[in-house]
């Protein structure tokens, strides 16, 4: 339809000419579409955004310009921290598996590193040393501590005075708060080591004997070596 015809159309009859007028088309009338990237408002916002790249994409689907970015010694230092973390599990993994088979035999049984009473047991003298798990001695004391001289440390009855009053000592110095496992390690075969034994399960070691979780023997023992003395003849 001609533009001039409906002009004069619309002046002579506004009403009859107001629905012939041309409109626009809908999609004239809207914003075109914009194809541009999204612009971030900061470089906060740009850097936010690499980081999250950065964490959410693994390493080998990381595109190349962000390895190439990376310097020489980074890359060198992730390699050695990788295989460090590679032993280091593996170490793990085996201490696991062997907690895990000791926990299955001992379910119940208690884990934490035992204190040491070492008993020396010469056939001159009895030495009681009492050490915490790394081995630091807390307390060590002999039959020479209680007045016996010379030859009179050896024998029953010094070891017997000897091992009632360590475990006094235990008692007193309040040891026991903190000894929740003890073991006892025999050396060497004097009379020291029954009368400690009689000691330990009489009324004397009634508060030491509970707490005992296992008893080693670490007598020398000689395989050649040295010629012995001779046997002294009366």
């Amino acid at each position: 339809m001609n533009s001039n015809f409906v002009t004069a159309l619309t002046r002579a009859l506004p009403t009859v000419g107001r629905s012939c007028q041309l409109r626009a088309p809908a999609f004239r009338l809207t914003r075109p579409f914009s194809s541009t990237p999204t612009i971030l408002e900061s470089a906060k916002d740009k850097t936010r955004q690499i980081e999250r790249q950065i964490l959410d994409t693994p390493a080998e689907q990381q595109p190349a310009s962000e390895n190439a970015s990376i310097s020489a010694i980074t890359r060198m230092m992730q390699g050695d921290s990788g295989r460090k973390n590679a032993t280091v599990s593996r170490d793990y993994t085996r201490m696991a598996e062997t907690l895990e088979s000791e926990i299955i035999k001992n379910p119940y049984t208690d884990r934490t590193p035992p204190y040491h009473l070492h008993v020396y047991c010469h056939k001159h003298n009895t030495l009681l040393t009492l050490t915490r798990p790394n081995g630091d001695p807390m307390m060590a004391l002999s039959c020479g501590h209680l007045g016996f001289r010379k030859g009179k440390r050896a024998g029953y009855e010094p070891a017997h005075q000897l091992s009632a009053h360590v475990f006094a000592q235990i008692q007193e110095r309040g040891f026991l708060m903190e000894i929740k496992r003890l073991e006892i390690v025999f050396r060497d075969f004097g009379p020291g080591r029954e009368a400690f034994t009689k000691v330990l399960l009489g009324n004397e070691g009634r508060n030491i004997r509970g707490l005992v979780c296992q008893v080693t023997d670490a007598s020398r023992v000689k395989f050649g070596g040295s010629r012995s003395p001779r046997v002294r003849r009366l």
